[in-house]
């Protein structure tokens, strides 16, 4: 594949963008299809977030996950970085996103998420790779694909 800078989204001539780190898991159940947690916006994403000053990549993962999904596991693979640019308009923000992204294939529910504010829903990779807002997150879907293919041939 390379080690092509995969980027997603339009970088604003002039724009002051802020860096922004997150980590995000692809989470498939036992039919196949990986969980999304859909914003109070409509907004479809993977369960992850923002790396914390001082937090590890792993680190953000369990929070967010507990947060996000009510979910505790282990990380199976990474599935690579990918950078987005995009504008906030709900912080009137532009940001430079790079976003690690991760498999996990062994966890479980341990309670309700601690954010109250998402839906949460299982969907097809295909049905996954057209909802997800950020190219990025679409992306890492892709390669999880890819790589169950290859794990399968």
């Amino acid at each position: 594949m390379g080690n092509k800078e995969k980027v997603f989204g339009q970088k604003e001539p002039g724009a002051d963008y802020i860096s922004r780190f997150g980590a995000y898991v692809v989470i498939p159940n036992e039919h196949q299809q990986v969980i999304l947690v859909q914003a109070p916006n409509g907004a479809f994403f993977l369960p992850g977030g923002e790396i914390e000053p001082g937090e590890s990549k792993e680190q953000t993962i369990k929070r967010e996950l507990v947060e996000e999904v009510g979910f505790a596991g282990k990380i199976a693979s990474y599935l690579g970085e990918a950078v987005d640019y995009f504008y906030s308009r709900h912080r009137e923000t532009y940001y430079h996103h790079p976003a690690y992204f991760y498999l996990m294939t062994d966890w479980q529910k341990i309670g309700e998420p601690t954010e109250q504010h998402n839906q949460l829903s299982w969907h097809t990779p295909e049905e996954a790779i057209h909802l997800l807002k950020r190219g990025s997150h679409a992306w890492a879907v892709k390669q999880w694909v890819n790589q169950k293919d290859n794990d399968h041939a």
